[in-house]
């Protein structure tokens, strides 16, 4: 049962892992060792946090099995009337091993150890050496795999070196003092504990950040008039930025013609410009080279590849403005149309445009108007509110343990208890959802920092497929790096981890693939247990935005509620959504006429050529008049010309491949014979 259980794990998680790399990622376009790379790194560190409650259930089961083969139960055989004269009992006592019952999940020893070792050291493999590789290749502008090999390899030369460095250091200082007898298992755990102490500097400060962000986002969340407003402030730097990626790439493009002009077709350097042109945008690539005079000055080929890596920055950082802006309009709009529904007695939801949301069978007969406008104006605050006070309850619990989980007499820790408390009945399954629990609410609460953060525009994971390769791979690199130090403070919270609660017990199979701890005392007994409580601190400091007030300072505008500048770029933002509404308002009315001439005229021209047609041909060819039946009722020639402009407007939808005449892109008439004379060319 415990191998099928973590065979279903090992799956689920897979393919969570591919769905956030499908929503991030673009799968047909990114390279294949990007993609691979980035969905590695996920799927290992995911999987760290799914099968590590299967790990600590286990653990539990095996050290009751231990303490009921040391410390057997006594059970007497007979009742204590039949004692002799000195109070001994005629029957001796039995000692039965205590029973203990096995888990659901119970994976066989030797499994988890190997299943550890590979996942880790993968995962270590990756963040250290492989990624930060493939960053390099992936940005470099070389135009073959040798270049951005060496262009790789150049760029981390001092990544790679200070590693070096540091080993070799340790090296010198083992041999200086030969009363450290140092192994390569000890050399390992130094190496495990260097790489965790970065991990959990790095885990504090996001930990600190999600533990408020994430329950106050849900509580803000259930405000529609803040969701509005704050919609209304991102579109108003999204439109900056739009216009800023707009203006670099038109100047990108510029350079690209300037070389495209310079570079002849039958130069060397040729196939670099056609490589580069490629990266185009199509509508960029039929304006190229018209208006632009060749200088006569020949590029260099590392001044092509500096070209070429601008282009591609440049182009997808115009796609990326491009897509978020569409979707805060989206955003936007559909709020509108919230407040709207709100005051309006109709307990039906009313969009503004109904074609943009589609008409797919989960909005036909589950997610009707009815049961949307339920949701969103009934029972969408009160849900979220009461999520918020929950993960508010949660957050305290997790904030309280950090601080005390290295106090064992008494405990001290939430987490801890619960767990103990499970552990004396052995119920494995309340302890596998307490662990679940526990440590997914501390993945959320980092994990979703990695995912909201942004460093200009070096890091920034962007969904709807808009995400470039660093980002990707960046964000690999700090999941591996964060989820060993995770995975050690939760074991800490729940007394797992006896290199920081001293207890004589069974270690994870987890943890024993790290090594002792006590190898470098003044990390196991200072650093890990007394650094957590930072988070206390970083949890008031994010309580009363100080980080968006620092960046607000700085020129970085953050979304403040009593900001002067916040309410200006607010009021920005709600006349840049109306004008918008207006273009899109006008673009539904003119496809609705559109439509509207297009039945009733194709309709008309339909019945009148199946009738009586629209000449009648002479037998001599060569008379240039033509005879027009009458239709049913009168026109007057300026009718017949307004008709014709309105019929030129459309783009002839209509099937006329079977009737006998066919409409022309001016809107004239053209016979399907082979007629020499335009005879038609004056209707």
């Amino acid at each position: 049962m415990g191998g099928a259980a973590l065979a279903v794990v090992v799956v689920v998680v897979f393919f969570l892992a591919l769905y956030l790399l499908q929503r991030y990622g673009d799968l047909r376009k990114q390279q294949r060792m990007v993609l691979f790379g980035t969905l590695l790194s996920w799927y290992l560190c995911f999987l760290i946090v799914f099968i590590l409650p299967l790990d600590v259930s286990t653990t539990i089961y095996r050290q009751c099995v231990l303490d009921s083969s040391n410390q057997p139960t006594i059970v007497p055989q007979a009742r204590q009337t039949n004692l002799t004269e000195d109070g001994s009992s005629l029957y001796p006592s039995l000692s039965v091993p205590k029973v203990c019952k096995e888990p659901w999940s119970y994976i066989p020893d030797g499994v988890l150890p190997v299943f550890w070792r590979v996942v880790y050291w993968t995962s270590q493999f990756l963040t250290w050496l492989l990624l930060p590789f493939m960053q390099s290749y992936a940005r470099s502008g070389a135009f073959s795999r040798v270049g951005k090999i060496k262009t790789a390899l150049i760029e981390n030369a001092v990544y790679y070196g200070t590693y070096l460095l540091i080993f070799i250091s340790l090296l010198i200082y083992a041999a200086a003092h030969p009363q450290w007898k140092l192994t390569w298992k000890d050399l390992q755990t130094i190496g495990i504990t260097a790489a965790n102490t970065w991990g959990l500097f790095l885990l504090v400060l996001l930990l600190g950040y999600g533990l408020v962000e994430i329950p106050r986002s849900y509580w803000l969340s259930s405000s529609h008039g803040y969701l509005q407003a704050k919609t209304y402030f991102k579109a108003a730097k999204m439109v900056t930025e739009k216009a800023e990626a707009e203006e670099n790439l038109e100047d990108v493009m510029g350079e690209v013609a300037v070389v495209h002009a310079a570079v002849r077709y039958n130069h060397s350097l040729r196939k670099c410009v056609d490589t580069i042109l490629t990266k185009c945008p199509p509508e960029y690539q039929e304006e190229m080279g018209i208006t632009v005079e060749n200088s006569g000055v020949l590029p260099t080929k590392k001044a092509l590849i500096s070209l070429h890596k601008k282009v591609i920055t440049a182009v997808q950082r115009h796609c990326q403005t491009g897509v978020q802006w569409s979707i805060l309009l989206d955003q936007a709009l559909y709020l509108e149309d919230v407040a709207k529904s709100q005051s309006s007695p109709v307990r039906h939801f009313v969009h503004s445009f109904p074609s943009a949301h589609g008409h797919s069978w989960i909005r036909r007969f589950i997610y009707t108007p009815t049961v949307e406008w339920y949701w969103e104006c009934v029972l969408r605050q009160g849900v979220f509110r009461l999520l918020a006070v929950l993960l508010c309850l949660l957050s305290a619990a997790v904030v309280w343990s950090e601080c005390t989980f290295f106090s064992t007499h008494p405990v001290l820790s939430l987490f801890a208890v619960f767990i103990q408390m499970a552990e004396k009945q052995y119920n494995y399954i309340y302890i596998e959802m307490a662990c679940f629990i526990t440590i997914f609410f501390l993945c959320v609460c980092v994990y979703s920092t990695v995912f909201r953060i942004r460093f200009f525009n070096y890091y920034y994971l962007v969904p709807h497929h808009q995400t470039d390769a660093y980002s990707l791979q960046f964000s690999g690199m700090l999941f591996c790096r964060l989820t060993p130090p995770l995975c050690l403070n939760f074991l800490g919270l729940i007394h797992m981890d006896s290199a920081i609660s001293h207890q004589d017990r069974i270690q994870t199979s987890y943890t024993s693939i790290m090594g002792s701890m006590r190898l470098l005392s003044f990390i196991s007994d200072g650093f890990y247990i007394y650094y957590p409580m930072l988070v206390l601190l970083l949890c008031f400091a994010s309580f009363y935005n100080l980080g968006s007030r620092c960046l607000n300072l700085l020129g970085f505008h953050q979304y403040i509620t009593d900001n002067d500048l916040t309410s200006d770029l607010v009021d920005e933002g709600k006349e840049l959504i109306r004008r918008e509404r207006r273009k899109r308002q006008k673009a539904e009315d003119g496809e609705s006429r559109r439509w509207a001439w297009r039945e009733q005229y194709g309709a008309q021209g339909t019945t009148g050529r199946g009738r009586a047609g629209y000449t009648d041909l002479e037998d001599n060819q060569n008379s240039p008049v033509t005879e027009i039946k009458k239709s049913d009722f009168p026109f007057n020639r300026r009718d017949v010309e307004t008709a014709e402009q309105q019929r030129g407007l459309l783009q002839d939808h209509s099937s006329d491949e079977g009737s006998p005449n066919r409409r022309s892109t001016g809107g004239r008439y053209q016979s399907l014979s082979s007629s020499r004379t335009n005879i038609f060319d004056e209707v």
